[in-house]
Parts: structure tokens; C-alpha cells; sequence
């Protein structure tokens, strides 16, 4: 396979690190002068190749390492996760797990997942945004209201069957008792957003921060948040439960575990085999930089939001999301993710 390489920015001197919460000591000069691979497991020009190139130059300013960024798409991440889980012990790679995706992909066991995410080593989470239910522009549809009453078969757009925006418009799907039909093989979110804004799929399930993006180009319209709460980013789209009040219990137990997996977030983890030493020297680059309120609004200004979350806390939400179900809930989900649309 080709993969997409580019250099970040040219490599200076290693920075002495602050210590981070858990009693990360100051690192070593063991990076500087190295050459980092930041993988991306999507396409280029998606949201998780956005953030790993915003992210590169911070990085590598801290650690004295030179970063590239690797594009390795496929199987909605799949195929660069069983890679970088066989990663070399020498500390000399990262990347950004789509936390949502990728439990899934390990709960339901999908064939070919040969990864653990509890074993990963956590950095931290970069950003967990709520995720939007979207229409094509052209369409009649602007409440969840107009899609159940038109009763027409909606086409959606993913990369691999389990990869946050297929299994997403899946559950949604069988949640509201749609006709739906998820066509998988586009190479990340922007790809499947092209297809949406030219018409070749009805509708995106995709990030409120993506969403944004798709939204404000007039590619997509918003229809609704799936979530509890108002997305930040979009104050005034009613979510899924304000739309319809009259929600079963069943139906509302299928929108809260997509909350609980949609809450890891785009996960910072270096591969298993990592160092103790760089682990310390990894977490404590990332805390300094994801809370360095100069980063938080470089990602403001390119719609890349920050929204840090410490590597103890995110270990703990992926135990919760990977612990939650029942034997009978994950035989369901299974079903409706990977066979019924």
C-alpha cells in the first residue's frame, strides 16, 4: 500500500516538559534529533488528518523530534490500528484513535480487529464532540419529523461497516425505524461529505466539529443533535429527544449508548509496546499541549476544537464504553451494525 506522507515543520531542540498529573518527571533528551510518525488511519483532508497536522509541529517543538504524518486508510481505521499495535518498543509513534469506531469494532469483535484498545497507551483525549444527523442540502427533510413521516429509503456514506459514521447512521437507523441503506468505502468523512453535497447518499452521521464545516460550505444541512444535551456548535438544533418526546425506552436506550461510546472521542494513544519512559515523556508533551490556551484557539480558529480530557479519565471512559452492554445488547448491536443496512 502507498501511504500519504508529509513532513510537519523542521525539527528544533527538545523543551523541557512540565510534569503532568499521574508523576510524569521532567523528559530526557531521548527524542530530540528522532524522527516521529504521526499515523492517521483516514484519508487526507479528514478531520483526523486535520487535527494530527494542527497537532505535528506542537509536538515535535516539545519533544525535538522531527514528525511525519502517515495517511494509512482503511477498514475505518481498522487496517492502521492492527499495525500500529504491533508498533516497534521504541516510542516513536502516536496517533488519534476514533474512540467511537474503534470500541466498537473490538466489542462486536469484527473479523480482522487485532487490537485491544486497553492496552493502548493513553495520552489523553484530544477533543469528544457530540456527533449531528445530516441531510443533503436538496433534500425536503428538516426535522427527524419530515424523515420517519417521508418513509423513503435514505442512502448514508461510510468507510468501513464499524467506523463512527457508518455504524452511527446504522443505529440511528434502526433507532427511528428508518429504510436505510449505508454505502461504506469512501476514505473518510470529507469524502463522504463531497458525495453528500453532489447527491450520491441522502445523509452523514458525523461529528458536530465536521458537521460544522459541512454546514457552514452549505454541503449539508443539520437535522438534529443525537445526543441529551445542545451541541455547543450547534445552539440551536434541537437534539433527538427535544424532536420526539414520545421516545420508548428501547429507543432511548439506544441513543444513550451511542452517547456513552460517542464520548471517548478522538483518543491520543502511542502503541502498546511503548517504553515506560516515553509513555511519561508522551503524556506529559501532550497535557502541556492540549492545555496551552494558544493551542486550544489555533484549533478555534480552524474549527478543530480542543477539548482536552487528562489520559486517566479517557482510561476509564473506554473501560465504561467497553463494559456497558450486556451479552444480549452487544448480539443486538452486532446485528444492526454490521448486517441490517
Amino acid at each position: 500500500m502507498n501511504f500519504t506522507k508529509t513532513i510537519a515543520a523542521a525539527g528544533g531542540l527538545a523543551l523541557a516538559l512540565s510534569a503532568v498529573a499521574g508523576g510524569a518527571q521532567a523528559m530526557d533528551s531521548y527524542y530530540q534529533g528522532k524522527t516521529m510518525r504521526f499515523i492517521v488511519g483516514f484519508g487526507a483532508g479528514g478531520g483526523y488528518d486535520a487535527y494530527s497536522r494542527m497537532l505535528a509541529p506542537h509536538f515535535q517543538k516539545e519533544l525535538g523530534a522531527s514528525l511525519v504524518v502517515e495517511n494509512q486508510p482503511g477498514a475505518g481505521g481498522m487496517v492502521a490500528l492492527n499495525r500500529f499495535n504491533v508498533a516497534p518498543a521504541n516510542g516513536l509513534q502516536m496517533t488519534i484513535v476514533n474512540g467511537t469506531g474503534a470500541s466498537l469494532q473490538q466489542l462486536l469483535e469484527v473479523k480482522g480487529a487485532r487490537y485491544d484498545l486497553t492496552k493502548f497507551k493513553v495520552l489523553g483525549t484530544v477533543d469528544n464532540p457530540q456527533w449531528i444527523f445530516l441531510m443533503a442540502p436538496k433534500t425536503p427533510y428538516n426535522t427527524l419529523a419530515d424523515v420517519i413521516k417521508a418513509g423513503k429509503r435514505l442512502t448514508w456514506g461510510g468507510s468501513g461497516k464499524v467506523s463512527g459514521t457508518s455504524d452511527g447512521a446504522a443505529m440511528s437507523c434502526y433507532t427511528l425505524k428508518l429504510n436505510c441503506k449505508v454505502i461504506t468505502g469512501y476514505k473518510g468523512s470529507r469524502a463522504s461529505a463531497l458525495a453528500l453535497a453532489q447527491g450520491e447518499i441522502d445523509g452523514l452521521y458525523v461529528s458536530e466539529t465536521s458537521a460544522l464545516n459541512y454546514v457552514k460550505s452549505k454541503n449539508a444541512k443539520a437535522i438534529a443533535n443525537w445526543n441529551r444535551k445542545r451541541s455547543k456548535l450547534f445552539p440551536d438544533l434541537p437534539t433527538v429527544f427535544e424532536q420526539l418526546p414520545d421516545l420508548t425506552d428501547d429507543q432511548k436506550w439506544w441513543i444513550d449508548y451511542r452517547t456513552t461510546v460517542e464520548s471517548l472521542g478522538r483518543v491520543l494513544v502511542a502503541p502498546p509496546s511503548t517504553p515506560k519512559a516515553q509513555v511519561d515523556a508522551l503524556r506529559a508533551a501532550a497535557h502541556k499541549i492540549l492545555s496551552d490556551p494558544a493551542v486550544v484557539a489555533e484549533g478555534d480558529k480552524k474549527r478543530r476544537y480542543i477539548n482536552y480530557i487528562p489520559w486517566q479519565q479517557t482510561e476509564k471512559n473506554i473501560t465504561r464504553a467497553l463494559s456497558s452492554v450486556t451479552a444480549e445488547q452487544k448480539a443486538m448491536v452486532r446485528k444492526v451494525v454490521l448486517t441490517m443496512y
